[in-house]
């Protein structure tokens, strides 16, 4: 009888233990660490075909951040934001301009390694000829793939309104010789 008191003891308290760290582990997976599949390879270099991550949704966003959005028709992008609202966005000889100043792009580095074409890794493009605004609207932001050559972004829909923007990615998790922190 005393064997099974404490077998009993133990299953309380391991559900004690239990249900609260599955609430937990519920409210963090749902509403905050949210995971996605990455599919396509308009990332590559930064993000491949296959890879999982965790995007959040409460940090705001700035520029060369990662992005997760939802456009009107229900297709699922993660791309690379470039250009902030108010500001004008232009490509010239692989190079980008904000605002008339030129701005390095770290982040392309090993793609520009590899390609070894010599045609523009960035086509040229001025945000007035996309867009018919010389500068981004308010609360909208234009966005580009990192594998440039091979992306649908800005380039092709336009600026993206924030209120589509799904969160931010911050780590690719899974598969575990990709993981990492998403660089800016």
């Amino acid at each position: 009888m005393e064997k099974r008191k404490t077998y009993i003891g133990y299953f309380i308290f391991f559900m004690k233990l239990l249900i609260p760290s599955l609430v937990l582990l519920f409210i963090l997976r749902g509403f905050i660490l949210i995971p996605v599949p990455v599919d396509g390879n308009s990332m590559e270099k930064t993000l491949s075909q296959g890879d999982m991550i965790v995007m959040e949704k409460f940090s705001s966003i700035k520029r060369f951040d990662v992005v997760v959005f939802k456009l009107p028709n229900g297709t699922i992008y993660i791309k690379r934001v470039i250009g902030l609202p108010g500001e004008a966005v232009r490509y010239e000889n692989d190079q980008l301009y904000i605002n008339e100043k030129p701005i390095e792009e770290p982040f392309l580095e090993k793609n520009i390694k590899k390609d070894h074409e010599t045609a523009p890794y960035t086509t040229n493009f001025n945000l007035s000829d996309l867009t018919t605004e010389d500068v981004l609207p308010k609360d909208s932001y234009f966005v580009l793939g990192d594998n440039r050559r091979m992306s649908k972004d800005s380039r092709s829909f336009g600026a993206v309104e924030s209120k589509y923007f799904l969160g931010k990615a911050q780590f690719v998790y899974y598969p575990i010789t990709h993981m990492k922190f998403i660089p800016r």
